[in-house]
């Protein structure tokens, strides 16, 4: 990417918007290279204060219970990617002239002279899952890679630690993106765009507008969903470099400067010395695992990205093969009586929920949970027909119920009015009733699981357990 000079932070007084998992890396970073930190957080429990006596005692300051005031003499901040735009911190901040920066701006500032460029991801669903695919095929091409971000590993860690990288795979959230306005990718992708997170967005066009900044600046590719015309528009209305190219991904045959599906082949017709007249195999759709729709569009986009870094098309094959999605995420448990159980507790919206059911042709359904305002009329009509029968869950689990009264009444509905620690076995023991053999009963809940569960893996892995047992 060239030599850059690396900016001077000598001096420069920097509030710390937040504690936690980018918060504490970024306000250490910060200290390191001279910054006056002061670090302001919401919360005042036992972990904010184990947290905050860990970087008084680097020498930074630490006001727990205070994140709406902005100190005074403040130069930059720099903020946890959850905090919402609308704080009065930020208020103040702009007032002031202070810059906003995310911990992926601040790492994106900080690059070395000769940094590795970055493939960004971003969508609504299977960001983690292409990332991972997309960091699979570039080291299948023999590339020093990470799969980093959004996604459990640092960028300031892989920008800043001992590792030299040829390239990063970067997913990368609506949240950090909001935050990170100069990040200009080699090549990026919307994998999809559906209503999520809008109470911290404020609309669906300001989720989409945040989105859409990670096509700013690209130099290579903007890869788009030609099913998802949203993510397409998002590319049109991009500032790229001169000779940036769109390039489209899609389940059918694609066209030129697209990648596509040809009778059981990911072809790439994008990468090609004529892009008119020829086609490069890439690899078999039985290379993708689990090859469902929508992990399918998950693998086009990854090998778009790779191939706009110029990886070829034998590493796509080879690291499509040697990649094993995340649990929880459209995962075979077992099979029992000849019913395949799927875990694809990840599906914590109606848009993955809808790719989910959309990989099975008669399916019973265990769904509910937290519905974070979501609707589900749409996902039921579009569903109904592979539904053999529902089991239902979770606090907002009457929603579904509706939606399925309207657009689903001849399929048969189990309302389970428990929230216990026996509620998934008793679940999967009513989704064992309704099925026969050759069905699915599938694990896609639409909604968020803190209702009755820590977390979506916890969700899953109950699941996962009850199936264990009625199988045993």
């Amino acid at each position: 990417m060239g030599s850059r000079e690396v900016i001077d932070l000598e001096g420069v007084r920097v509030t710390v918007a937040g504690l936690g998992v980018s918060g504490i890396p970024a306000a250490k970073v910060l200290h390191a290279r001279g910054a006056h930190v002061t670090v302001v957080n919401d919360g005042d429990d036992a972990r904010a204060r184990e947290q905050a006596a860990e970087l008084e005692a680097l020498g930074v300051t630490v006001r727990l219970g205070d994140g709406a005031t902005l100190p005074d003499g403040t130069e930059l901040v720099v903020t946890a990617p959850g905090w919402k735009p609308d704080k009065p911190l930020f208020t103040a901040a702009r007032a002031a002239g202070v810059e906003i920066w995310g911990d992926v701006e601040l790492a994106w500032r900080l690059r070395g002279p000769d940094a590795a460029p970055w493939l960004a991801i971003t969508g609504t669903n299977g960001k983690t899952t292409t990332t991972q695919m997309l960091a699979s095929i570039l080291k299948a091409a023999g590339l020093r890679t990470a799969a980093v971000g959004n996604i459990g590993v640092s960028v300031l860690d892989a920008v800043l630690g001992d590792e030299q990288y040829d390239v990063l795979a970067v997913e990368l959230s609506s949240y950090q993106l909001h935050w990170a306005p100069s990040l200009r990718a080699h090549s990026a992708a919307v994998l999809n765009l559906a209503p999520d997170h809008l109470d911290w967005h404020g609309s669906m066009e300001a989720y989409a507008a945040d989105k859409g900044r990670v096509y700013e600046g690209n130099r290579v590719a903007c890869v788009y969903n030609v099913a998802d015309k949203a993510t397409e528009d998002l590319v049109r209305a991009a500032d790229v470099e001169e000779g940036c190219r769109a390039i489209g991904f899609t389940l059918g045959t694609p066209g030129p400067s697209q990648l596509g599906v040809v009778e059981g082949i990911l072809v790439d017709r994008a990468f090609v010395e004529d892009r008119h007249k020829n086609a490069q195999e890439l690899a078999e759709v039985s290379d993708v695992n689990p090859p469902a729709p929508h992990n399918i569009a998950n693998a086009l986009a990854a090998a778009a990205l790779a191939r706009a870094f110029g990886v070829p098309a034998r590493a796509v094959r080879d690291g499509l093969r040697n990649f094993t999605p995340d649990a929880h995420r459209i995962a075979h448990v077992a099979d029992v009586d000849s019913v395949a159980y799927v875990d694809d507790s990840k599906a914590t919206n109606t848009h993955a929920a809808e790719a989910s059911l959309a990989a099975y042709e008669s399916i019973v359904w265990i769904a509910g949970g937290l519905a974070k305002g979501a609707t589900f009329d749409e996902l039921v009509a579009k569903s109904a027909k592979r539904l053999r029968g529902v089991v239902l869950i979770g606090q907002d689990r009457a929603l579904i119920r509706e939606a399925l009264a309207r657009h689903a009444p001849e399929v048969p509905v189990v309302d389970l009015d428990r929230t216990d620690t026996g509620a998934m076995l008793a679940a999967v023991r009513e989704a064992q009733a309704l099925a026969v053999a050759g069905d699915t009963v599938l694990l896609a809940p639409a909604c968020a699981s803190m209702d009755m569960f820590a977390n979506y893996n916890k969700r899953g892995e109950a699941f996962a357990e009850a199936v264990r047992e009625i199988g045993s």
